[in-house]
């Protein structure tokens, strides 16, 4: 049994498999249906179905052929919203008007009535597992069925992987240059391409290793922890003291009353001599900021502090609210620094928090939390790590969610078998040209555990075997070739839908996450490295080496010279 709409999930059996959050919510995006294709993909639909070629039986690849970001890795994402829109496939009535009035003149009617009672029922689905590191060539998905439908899901699939697995890739990558000690923080819905490009952006930059999102709807619908602050605007409302309406706090465990402004300024004399800070110079409107929410937020208390100066007035007017905070029975957070030089910054924030600890004998001042966002990228963290920074979490928005070094990961949905016959594209770029034929991928690991080598095979061929020599060539480099004896064995195509429903069970997000950070660990440091990384190898089987090579010299013209 499957499901025709997406609003029928809570009612359908198969919405088990699809991994839950905290709240027990299903959600698919809307917008994801059967009309969120190109116009070709439908008029290719008519000539098929014209031409007769109903019971046509295809066999199609998605794969990319190259890494995004200059780097040797790819992070595979995008899964789930796949088969979620498997299940869900169906043109309804509306989708049939609307087709009538936009397709050209003479499409027959009949084949609007094809269309109508048209599913994914008999669409078979193989591929990786979401978030498993991936590689060019290497199919991401393989999609077999009748041509028609097989076809009708091109363009749809595309945009459900493309922008996925770019953007897992792109979070993985700012992980592991912050290093796993370093919380990160995802900024971007407001720069984002979008609410659907925000929405996803979240979703997958938490899969590619970040900690949570500001983004508050995607917390709800994918179970992402939230995390905010307060902008500049809140510390620029406030102009003087006067204008704090709020001034008392309830001490958290006696319940005594006490004025949070006067003690938060009381602490602010003591801590100009010991932190050699004017009073004069600190902005009052700050101050009078920081107190207002503190009073709002006693246990959350995350303060900016380069509204103005953050040597002169920031962190001063910080650390007397916190220490104001401490005496009414709560621990501040930290503080976040959205502008100037990060690097010294941080460490000034942090040698203040130092002196601020020993002075009053408050050790758990010392390790305050210090953010930092504005116009973070890649290159900036590993900048960043070279001065020393004390930063422990980055914000990171722009950069991240609009993918800036690449907006593209340029994944293709290319036929290779129809009618169990392959098919080749040639091209006089050797990288387009296609690999023909139903094909089966192993990944086989070396006795350190570290992968090897990703081999593709025609489908049927014996499975490589643990101790065995296999022999893995260059699909297009004669010379290129080598035996390999793996320690282990991995299928990476697994089927994932077929005769209507999920085949396996799909695993909350954090669970996805992990498998990312397993799945990376199973490469060499010098295939993941920023700088220069050695490219990983994909290979074929002697056996698909001569097929490609035969089919190649089948479907080439001869050319001729006179």
């Amino acid at each position: 049994m499957s499901c025709s709409n997406y609003r029928d999930m809570q009612h359908c059996p198969d919405k088990n498999i699809f991994g839950y959050n905290a709240r027990n919510n299903f959600y698919q995006n809307g917008v994801v249906q059967p009309l969120l294709t190109d116009l070709y993909q439908i008029t290719m639909a008519y000539a098929y179905w014209k031409s007769g070629k109903i019971n046509d039986q295809a066999v199609f690849d998605v794969f990319f052929r190259k890494n995004p970001f200059h780097g040797e890795f790819t992070i595979f994402a995008g899964l789930e919203e796949v088969l979620k829109f498997l299940l869900n496939f169906r043109y309804s009535d509306g989708d049939i008007e609307y087709l009538r009035e936009t397709l050209p003149e003479g499409v027959e009617d009949e084949f609007f009535e094809y269309l109508r009672n048209l599913t994914a029922e008999e669409v078979t689905l193989y591929a990786l597992e979401e978030g498993t590191v991936v590689f060019p060539r290497v199919p991401l998905l393989k999609i077999e069925g009748p041509l028609i439908i097989v076809q009708l899901l091109e363009t749809t699939l595309l945009t459900l992987v493309n922008y996925a697995s770019l953007m897992a890739t792109n979070a993985a990558r700012y992980r592991m240059v912050a290093g796993k000690h370093i919380d990160l923080l995802e900024f971007g819905l407001r720069r984002a391409q979008g609410p659907d490009g925000g929405l996803s952006a979240s979703k997958y930059s938490y899969i590619g290793g970040f900690d949570g999102t500001s983004n508050v709807l995607a917390g709800k619908l994918f179970n992402i922890p939230v995390k905010g602050t307060h902008a500049h605007a809140y510390i620029t409302s406030f102009s003087d003291l006067s204008e704090l309406k709020t001034r008392m706090l309830r001490h958290k465990t006696s319940g005594v009353n006490c004025d949070l402004l006067e003690l938060a300024c009381n602490y602010r004399s003591q801590l100009s001599s010991i932190l050699d800070i004017s009073t004069e110079e600190s902005s009052e409107g700050e101050l009078a900021a920081m107190v207002s929410y503190a009073i709002a937020f006693p246990d959350g208390f995350m303060a900016l502090v380069d509204t103005y100066d953050v040597k002169r007035s920031g962190l001063l007017n910080f650390c007397a609210v916190a220490l104001a905070l401490h005496d009414q029975g709560y621990r501040p957070i930290g503080v976040r620094i959205d502008s100037g030089d990060l690097a010294y910054l941080s460490c000034l924030a942090r040698q203040t928090f130092e002196k601020v600890a020993e002075r009053f004998r408050l050790p758990w001042f010392s390790k305050l939390t210090i953010v930092a966002s504005n116009d973070i990228n890649e290159d900036t963290i590993l900048s960043l790590n070279e001065q020393g920074h004390k930063i422990d979490c980055f914000g990171i928005g722009t950069h991240l969610v609009t993918c800036q070094r690449q907006p593209a990961l340029g994944c293709v949905y290319k036929l290779v078998e129809i009618n169990e016959q392959p098919r080749i594209k040639l091209s006089q770029d050797v990288e387009k040209v296609t690999m023909p034929g139903n094909k089966e991928c192993f990944r086989l690991y070396g006795s350190d555990g570290h992968a090897l080598i990703d081999l593709l095979q025609r489908k049927g061929e014996p499975i490589p075997k643990v101790g065995q020599k296999v022999l893995c060539r260059h699909p297009f480099q004669e010379s290129k070739r080598a035996y390999v004896t793996p320690a282990r064995v991995e299928p990476l195509l697994k089927v994932f839908w077929q005769n209507g429903r999920v085949m396996q069970k799909m695993v909350p997000l954090d669970q996805v996450k992990e498998r990312v950070q397993q799945s990376l660990k199973t490469l060499r440091q010098d295939h993941k490295r920023t700088l220069n990384p050695t490219p990983y190898k994909v290979a074929v089987s002697d056996n698909l080496y001569n097929f490609i090579h035969d089919l190649w010299l089948q479907n080439a013209p001869i050319g001729e010279l006179s």
